[in-house]
């Protein structure tokens, strides 16, 4: 084995075991590392990173700029910087050959999100839904109203147990990034749509009649835990249905914030409830607002007008 592959494992390891990183952290690090593994091999280099210098790292991302985006490579470029701080924090290497390395500039895209009306369709869309078995239909909305009505993360729904739910306080304990957890309010609708997916959760059971073996919240036809990608196509399916077939769970979530911040909310109040660890990322949505403001007066208010008249 390749000195680098044990010293990708260690660092896995660390950020499951110590930073509490999610797995898809974990993973989409691992994948990066991989890569340059595998570039190291082809070019025949060293598959040491204490062997690695700064021109050997701008070689492999030079081969990767073809095929991505300048948000790619930075992601790229973050995860050897992690990597290596790592391994000099441990001792595992004496050099961070990374210091030197220049992220591109990426142009920082504004959330995309739903008007309101687009919002209250595509959460009517499951009820409406002939095609759909109404076990899974009920199942269906409940997922919507947690995306958009509490602002959860794809990962953090499919990680929902039985026992995190508070139906009596209308509430939803979250696991969030770094294993930060949370408490997410649920309103009406949700804590409604919860109530009745519950009542059928029993049905979405194996074949064989069993009860469902997992305490997942969300359970598949056999009963198992339902995965990212089955929400994913969840919500293209009602994306779909409500005329915005581009539709994802994130977009639901940015949703969730711009139509809170619009009610009036403030921005600490909606950090909370989303789990964004600094205020900045919250901050994005005032851009989204102060955009429609904008959009509004253009239209509608008379000083926005030129005349003619001096």
């Amino acid at each position: 084995m390749a000195a680098l592959e044990g010293q990708i494992a260690k660092f896995e390891s660390y950020l499951r075991t110590e930073r509490r990183s999610s797995p898809l952290t974990v993973e989409t690090y691992g994948r990066t590392l991989g890569e340059l593994s595998r570039w190291l091999a082809k070019q025949e280099l060293p598959r040491d990173a204490t062997q690695l210098s700064p021109v050997i790292l701008r070689a492999y991302l030079a081969a990767c700029f073809a095929k991505n985006d300048n948000a790619t490579l930075a992601k790229k470029i973050a995860t050897l910087r992690a990597f290596y701080r790592f391994l000099v924090r441990r001792g595992h290497a004496k050099v961070d050959p990374t210091e030197t390395l220049e992220t591109p500039r990426v142009k920082r895209k504004l959330p995309r999100f739903l008007t309101v009306d687009e919002a209250f369709r595509v959460m009517d869309a499951p009820a409406e839904d002939g095609a759909r078995a109404p076990s899974l239909a009920l199942r269906d909305a409940a997922i919507l109203e947690l995306l958009y009505g509490g602002g959860l993360r794809v990962s953090e729904v499919t990680g929902l147990r039985l026992d995190d739910l508070d139906r009596e306080g209308r509430r939803v304990r979250v696991l969030g990034k770094g294993n930060k957890p949370r408490q997410v309010p649920l309103g009406a609708k949700a804590a409604e749509a919860l109530d009745a997916y519950l009542a059928v959760r029993g049905r979405l059971r194996p074949a064989r009649g069993e009860r469902p073996a997992s305490d997942a919240l969300f359970l598949g036809r056999g009963g198992t835990a339902l995965g990212r990608g089955a929400v994913g196509a969840i919500v293209r399916r009602y994306g779909a249905l409500a005329g915005r077939g581009d539709l994802h769970p994130h977009a639901l979530r940015h949703t969730c914030a711009t139509h809170l911040l619009d009610a009036g909310a403030d921005l600490r109040s909606i950090q909370e409830m989303l789990g964004h660890a600094s205020l900045s990322t919250t901050q994005r949505y005032t851009h989204l607002t102060v955009d429609r403001l904008m959009e509004v007066y253009d239209r509608a208010h008379p000083l926005a007008h030129d005349d003619g008249e001096d």
